[in-house]
């Protein structure tokens, strides 16, 4: 299935699809947009391969279709009650309402409690970036990382992210777990049939392995040793334990709600605007001139964005091919 696709219309689509699992419009709208972008900025693992499971959660009430999202204000920061949200619902709002506090504050730290898996952390922190802010962002997960010899899974892979606005260019968008390679990566190859790379994994014994179904089965390894670990911590002190609740201690650590951090500043609050861009304008201009190869992370991403919007977007064949099978079984045929 090799269909070419205006990515307006696989967002229409999308929408439906969510609208089909009692998502109400306006939001379904937000979270295919959310999908779509993260699809068509190169983030494969959490776009539209992402829509099959989601909807499946939708549907197990695993996230709430409907939340009613609530919020209290403290000094330099915000609570966010998601109210299981999907992420890529919670995730825009939890932005919006950090724009809006910046307006009176020059930085503000939301810690996002029931929140769905938020997909490609750096959509959000683009999102804030392009409304001007400089953010960072990390979501805690199940435990999934593990050296080698460990028994089991120890901590989250913990994705954390951050974007920052650059003047009279696309914004910077630096977006990692804290594994060598994504979850998501090992699942779209257990799904396809392939083996890993060395150096992802473990099986459920602690020994290194490049089958992704033993993967699944045991624990991702950690980017360069005990850096990624210790990054992993401080997502978890962040992610996790501010946004602690009496109900969150008590309840097992599944994958369907997973609590999160955004924190934004308000660059003009700090260096003055005209500083702060020349700092960006000089750095940037150093980095990308030391080599041909040298990009900006964020780059790319914004290049392949701008060339599918022009030219469509395609999907996988897989993909492709469950997308439909989804879209027959709500009654939503996929375009082609």
């Amino acid at each position: 299935m090799n269909t070419r696709w205006l990515p307006e219309i696989i967002e229409g689509w999308t929408a439906k699809i969510l609208e089909g699992c009692d998502v109400p419009p306006e939001q379904a709208t937000e979270a295919a947009s959310m999908l779509v972008r993260s699809e068509l900025r190169g983030y494969k693992t959490h776009g539209m391969t992402r829509l099959a499971s989601y909807a499946a959660r939708l549907q197990a009430n695993e996230f709430n279709p409907r939340p009613q999202m609530t919020h209290r204000v403290l000094s330099g920061g915000i609570v966010l009650n998601a109210d299981g949200a999907m992420g890529q619902i919670a995730g825009p709002h939890a932005v919006r309402l950090g724009l809006e506090a910046l307006r009176t504050t020059a930085s503000v730290l939301i810690v996002m409690q029931s929140c769905g898996h938020l997909g490609a952390l750096g959509i959000h922190t683009l999102l804030a970036a392009e409304g001007g802010a400089f953010s960072m962002m990390g979501q805690h997960t199940p435990p999934a990382l593990a050296m080698e010899g460990f028994r089991g899974p120890a901590i989250g892979h913990n994705p954390i992210a951050f974007g920052c606005p650059l003047p009279g260019q696309a914004p910077i968008v630096f977006d990692v777990a804290c594994s060598v390679a994504a979850r998501g990566h090992v699942l779209l190859a257990a799904r396809e049939g392939k083996p890993i790379p060395e150096g992802w994994a473990l099986d459920a014994q602690g020994r290194p392995t490049t089958d992704a179904q033993l993967a699944l089965e045991g624990s991702l390894m950690p980017m360069s040793g005990h850096k990624g670990m210790g990054i992993a911590m401080m997502v978890e002190c962040l992610a996790g334990a501010l946004a602690a609740s009496a109900a969150s201690l008590g309840a097992p650590r599944g994958d369907a709600m997973q609590d999160a951090f955004l924190w934004l500043v308000r660059p003009e609050a700090y260096a003055g605007r005209e500083a702060f861009d020349e700092y960006m304008r000089q750095w940037t201009q150093t980095y990308v001139s030391a080599s041909a190869d040298a990009r900006l992370p964020g780059m790319r991403g914004d290049a392949i964005e701008r060339e599918a919007r022009m030219h469509g977007m395609t999907l996988p064949t897989a993909i492709a091919h469950e997308l439909a099978a989804l879209g027959e079984r709500l009654g939503v045929p996929l375009p082609t």
